[in-house]
């Protein structure tokens, strides 16, 4: 390759590059909601095929377990959407006592210590407001909610064109050898995220509900929501079940205007995480995901960056989904090398 055409490929691949960051971006609207919608098909279609072990003759309980995948997502989205609203409100209601209570800890713990003379300590405890903070969480939760029909909306259609996926893989690619290969990808990129997200969504259900009794034991307030927030925070990697894990504990602290209840939901509340993210988690987790755990903060930061919470919940799956496409092919095997969490790639094995 000379170096005239070598600098027009860099070129075509720089701007292509920024072409699609371009789209991402302003596209964001349309495209968070689908890919919303796509994870929760995949989890759909997962769940599908846990029900259909359970029942005998795969072809007659198909759409028996397709139906009964609908309803259980079905009603889980109502509960929480109908826990959440109940909420939402209270939750911003308690959000001066919470600030007042604080304020005066913070009085305490000043006084205490003698920080009074510091200027810069004394003005940050002051400039803390935790009702803006509740307030952008409850409107997360809002948003989401107002988002979740069209999201739903999404999902109906792709259960409706689900059936329709193969005849149409054949007209567009009547090469039988490409056919394969690209439904080779998909299915691997399908098989790998649907694992991802079933196993994820049965970890942070039992996160969120274990950690849902530790917080009615303790009597925190609310303790249904910050349960869901549990839940919900644990599908980001790594900085999720961090906040998980301090974000009651500081509600706790708030709320009692004392250090035993912080301490008895933080310790709780950390050993439910690293007992199911560092034992559950990994066991049924396999050797089915390989990505480089830098690689997975990079993700997160780069999807944190294009679309907000949406990317930081969508950050893995995508990255899965370039890992197996970038594996696929000769030229692109070593990105997908570096990906990787030890450079063997299962799928680069299984076609040569």
């Amino acid at each position: 390759m000379s170096f005239d055409s070598r600098a027009v490929s860099i070129s075509l691949v720089v701007l292509a590059t920024i072409g699609v960051f371009y789209v991402l971006v302003v596209g964001k609207a349309f495209l968070v909601p689908l890919a919303v919608a796509i994870m929760i098909w995949y989890v759909i279609n997962a769940l599908s095929r846990t029900y259909a072990k359970l029942l005998p003759g795969k072809k007659q309980s198909n759409w028996i377990t397709t139906t009964a995948s609908l309803l259980s997502i079905g009603l889980l989205l109502t509960l929480a959407v109908d826990m959440v609203q109940g909420n939402i409100a209270d939750v911003t209601r308690a959000a001066p006592e919470y600030k007042a209570n604080f304020d005066r800890m913070s009085a305490q713990a000043i006084e205490r210590f003698n920080l009074g003379a510091l200027p810069n300590v004394k003005q940050m405890a002051e400039g803390i407001e935790v009702a803006p903070i509740i307030s952008k969480l409850a409107g997360s939760f809002t948003n989401m909610i107002s988002n979740i029909f069209l999201v739903l909306l999404y999902v109906l259609f792709l259960m409706l064109e689900q059936g329709t996926f193969q005849k149409k893989m054949i007209a567009l690619l009547p090469n039988k050898a490409r056919r394969e290969s690209v439904t080779s990808i998909l299915r691997h990129a399908q098989e790998d995220i649907q694992t991802y997200l079933w196993i994820k969504t049965l970890t942070s259900a039992t996160t969120g509900l274990v950690s849902y009794f530790v917080l009615r034991l303790v009597d925190v307030d609310f303790a249904g929501f910050w349960a869901f927030t549990i839940f919900l925070l644990n599908y980001i990697p790594t900085i999720g079940s961090i906040v998980a894990t301090f974000f009651p504990a500081l509600i706790a602290l708030i709320q009692f205007n004392t250090a035993t209840e912080f301490f008895i939901v933080l310790i709780a509340v950390g050993a439910i995480q690293v007992v199911v993210g560092n034992f559950m988690e990994p066991k049924l987790m396999g050797s089915s995901l390989n990505l480089s755990p830098l690689v997975v903060m990079l993700s997160l930061t780069l999807w944190g960056s294009l679309w907000g919470v949406a990317g930081m919940f969508l950050s893995v799956p995508i990255t899965v989904m370039m890992l197996i496409v970038f594996a696929h092919f000769e030229r692109t095997r070593y990105l997908a090398i570096l990906l990787s969490g030890d450079g063997s790639l299962k799928f680069a094995k299984e076609h040569g």
